[in-house]
């Protein structure tokens, strides 16, 4: 039986705290689990967005004991319209709606801020033994039987995997020399919380406008959090205009139909990209989130995907464990690569595929485009099957996902 070293997740995310925990919970106390992330100094998270958790992310969350902490917080997703149109169209016709249940009683998905996600990850990773770290990987060396880690405080893990969690622009990808295949998009996307007059009842709606989606995700009491994409000059010059004039475009895409808004933080505009490593692993290194794929955010999948990851590698580990392999060895990484490379490559080529259908001018592609939502939202074996795609409930799922402790 083979003597396992440390665990370093590099990056105090979601991705990295929830595979921490889920480690955690699978291995028990004898594998030392570690965690480096400079943010981690600062507590509570002051992460002002809010994220769609689909309902096998909020199983897994469930399962390693974080959802109970932020259920107060987390606003369900009852039912989303998609409605197709030109900015100035008088009307908004809906095209497809779904009902927001994959399970009696389960909504498919539920909208929660970041801060009370990120904050009871760390609560709980602190309970259970995971070593937080406020500090970088700076830099690391593989050798056969494990690999050493090096950190900005000076010191030096030796590990039997190194977990790369540290983003889209990872330090540990560039570092293990692996490249990436992909594309900017021009685009991007617009956040902001806004408040208004009527309750949404727990319905998402999203606008295909031909710059790009409109999506209105509902959060806690009147309030709702858009994800707005326009091409990147124009959402360059919509996010500095002033207080009236920003309210003012907003009005013009957001509509009368929940009654007067106000824009409650400040709009900020992220460049839209996408891009998958060319390999996940490396010598004793995995990548997991946006270190490892980049999707458009078009069908709000780019963090679930990154949490399908920590399901996946985290079960791929624990099973080696058990019995008795290396946990950083060559044919275990590879296992979690082949689970989870092909699905990733589907889903961003499906967001890319949407991404150039919605956003343009083309009266034939709108044409074409809206039978096509009308086809699916009159199928409800169709419907039904977009909906379990949505919630990360298709294909060959972890465990984790499925609610099952490790």
């Amino acid at each position: 039986m083979s003597v396992q070293g440390s665990i370093v997740i590099c990056g105090g995310a979601f991705a990295g705290l929830g595979l921490a925990l889920a480690l955690r919970q699978g291995l028990g106390a004898e594998i030392p689990v570690i965690v480096t992330d400079p943010a981690l100094a600062t507590r509570p998270s002051r992460d002002p967005r809010a994220t769609a958790i689909v309902a096998a992310c909020r199983r897994l969350f469930a399962t390693i004991g974080v959802w109970e902490d932020v259920a107060d917080h987390a606003q369900p997703i009852l039912d989303m319209v998609i409605t197709d149109s030109k900015l100035h169209d008088a009307t908004r016709p809906v095209f497809l709606t779904f009902a927001g249940h994959v399970e009696p009683g389960e909504p498919f998905a539920h909208m929660i801020e970041n801060r009370y996600l990120i904050d009871a990850l760390v609560k709980r990773s602190e309970e259970h033994g995971v070593e937080l770290r406020a500090t970088a990987v700076t830099d690391y060396e593989a050798r056969a039987d494990g690999i050493d880690v090096r950190l900005a405080d000076g010191s030096t893990v030796a590990a039997s995997l190194l977990v790369g969690a540290d983003g889209a622009r990872s330090k540990l990808r560039e570092r293990a020399g692996i490249p990436t295949h992909g594309w900017d998009y021009d685009q991007s996307g617009i956040v902001v919380t806004v408040g208004h007059e009527r309750g949404h009842g727990g319905r998402a709606e999203e606008h295909f406008l031909p710059a790009g989606p409109f999506a209105i995700l509902p959060l806690e009491g009147k309030r709702s959090s858009l994800v707005w994409t326009e091409r990147r000059a124009e959402a360059n010059r919509i996010v500095a205009l002033a207080e009236d004039a920003f309210l003012e475009e907003l009005e013009q895409r957001f509509g009368l139909h929940l009654g007067e808004i106000k824009v409650l933080d400040k709009p900020r505009a992220f460049p839209l990209s996408y891009f998958v490593a060319r390999s996940f692993i490396a010598e004793r290194l995995a990548l997991i989130g946006d270190a490892a794929h980049v999707i458009h955010p078009i069908a709000g999948q780019g963090l679930n995907m990154g949490l399908k990851d920590v399901a996946a590698l985290a079960e791929v580990v624990v099973d080696a464990a058990r019995l008795g392999i290396d946990i950083g060895q060559a044919d275990v990484l590879e296992r979690y690569q082949r689970w989870r490379r092909f699905d990733t490559m589907a889903m961003g080529v499906a967001t890319n595929s949407l991404n150039l259908l919605f956003s343009n001018k083309s009266t034939l592609l709108r044409t074409v485009r809206d039978i096509g939502l009308g086809f699916v939202d009159r199928t409800p074996p169709l419907k039904n099957l977009f909906i379990r795609e949505a919630a990360g409930l298709t294909g060959e799922v972890p465990r984790l996902l499925k609610g099952e402790a490790l």
